[in-house]
């Protein structure tokens, strides 16, 4: 399908477009949250440069460039998921993270990886809904107002003469807790099951259920509630009722096409060991995914999509197996190979000072709502990753999700009394980290399971 002529999206291609992103500021914005990796940031950051050179080309030229997609190979806990859910946010871009064990070859029962860009339009159709409604909330919220207002009045029999001293005490808050009859609509709930897998199976389910729904009659029921509540459910179908389905649908499909990014997690475990048989999930998954990711059409219950000009990230630790045993055809579809390195005790210290997603700076944010102040002094951070430097040589390396597993052993009491510590400024040192982990860690075997 080629880009309509008013261009879907453009709003937000515009946008990217006068920011100039360039992979300076594009690695600048992903170092905030991700410590080191930087070989990886400077391919995702190449690749985003691209897309928008891409749509500054006529659309003749703009045909022919595909993304070159990416293969990130490191273990656990490095920081593949999150640089590319982070550049889906930078970018506003549709983005679904799936595990590639998760899909079976075409005939058998199980998900087949055509599911992946119908999961895919599903969360762009989501995410243009709900920017939808946000434009329209003012406008629905003075709907809903007038109409709780008129249930009120209607419900406790006051004369009109007396609509403009209610509503000065509905806006006061006043009617907020008072029970009121609304008329709320009941969505027909529509379930085909069907007694086996049939490939395709997923997408005619899709499209009976939509029809049914769309069959089925609308009911309302007189429903009880308080006024601030009806008020909200009001004020939802209102805006819902607002939408235009046809402009978000092909907004994006069109955002999916263009901007979508599919991240595929454990592609190393489609990797079949040697002399063992066929595998469903294995190399048929592999062969499945090539048309995919080559550039295929796809039937999504909101219309066909084009998966040429999605951009494809796949990861995998690679512990056992290595990318060259992956089949041939895969290989080529996946040009840029990037390895991420393990995490040294040095960059456990950073990622628990610098990122603004630090788990120490999240338990900071958290407490200063009971008002209870944190501070972790330089001794208790180097020993935190100390830690988790340690358990992860010498039991399953888990990467930067170990120091989480430390910090919340850490925070544990303290959080626990948080309600009756409130004005009191709490300083964590090297020795406190001691006395809460050292005791778990001489445990050689309860360590595996707490730590």
């Amino acid at each position: 399908m080629l880009a309509p002529e008013h261009e879907p999206g453009e709003t937000e291609i515009k946008k990217v477009e006068q920011e100039e992103l360039t992979p300076r500021e594009i690695v600048s914005y992903l170092s905030r949250y991700i410590v080191g990796q930087d070989e990886a940031k400077k391919a995702i950051a190449i690749a985003l440069r691209n897309r928008i050179r891409r749509m500054k080309l006529p659309e003749h030229l703009r045909e022919e460039i595909t993304p070159k997609n990416i293969l990130m190979i490191g273990p656990t806990g490095v920081g593949k998921t999150e640089i590319a859910r982070r550049i889906s946010k930078l970018i506003d871009a549709p983005f679904i993270k799936v595990e590639a064990t998760k899909y079976t070859e075409v005939g058998y029962v199980g998900k087949d990886v055509e599911s992946i860009i119908r999961d895919l339009v599903n969360v762009a159709i989501s995410e243009e809904k709900s920017k939808a409604k946000k434009m329209m909330r003012r406008k629905a919220e003075k709907i809903a107002t007038e109409k709780v207002i008129n249930e009120i009045m209607i419900q406790k029999n006051i004369p009109p003469e007396r609509k403009g001293e209610i509503m000065q005490n509905f806006f006061e808050g006043k009617f907020d807790d008072e029970m009121i009859f609304v008329d709320v609509e009941e969505k027909p709930q529509v379930d085909i099951i069907a007694p086996i897998s049939v490939p395709g199976l997923e997408e005619i389910q899709d499209q009976l259920r939509t029809l049914f729904s769309n069959i089925a009659p609308k009911r309302t029921r007189k429903k009880v509630m308080k006024v601030k509540d009806a008020l909200k459910a009001i004020e939802e179908a209102e805006a819902e009722r607002m939408l235009n389905m046809e402009e978000i649908v092909k907004n994006a499909l069109w955002k999916v096409e263009n901007k979508g990014i599919v991240f595929i997690d454990e592609i190393d475990k489609l990797i079949n060991p040697k002399g063992h048989g066929p595998d469903v999930s294995g190399e048929g998954v592999q062969r499945d995914l090539l048309p995919i990711i080559e550039g295929t059409v796809v039937n999504t219950r909101y219309g066909s999509v084009r998966t040429d000009f999605i951009l494809f990230i796949a990861a995998g630790a690679f512990h056992v197996a290595s990318p060259s045993e992956l089949i041939p055809e895969l290989q080529g579809r996946l040009p840029i190979r990037v390895e991420l390195k393990p995490l040294t005790k040095e960059d456990f210290v950073r990622i628990l000072k610098l990122p603004e997603n630090s788990p120490i700076k999240h338990y900071q944010i958290l407490l200063k709502t009971e008002d209870v102040e944190v501070d972790f002094t330089d001794d208790a951070i180097v020993k935190i990753a100390e830690y988790a430097y340690k358990i992860n040589s010498s039991t399953e390396n888990i990467g930067a999700r170990r120091l989480h597993t430390i910090v919340e052993k850490v925070m544990e009491d303290i959080s626990f009394d948080a309600p009756y510590l409130k004005g009191q400024k709490i300083i964590i040192n090297a020795k406190y980290v001691q006395e809460k982990i050292e005791p778990i860690l001489k445990e050689e075997n309860l360590s595996k399971y707490i730590l």
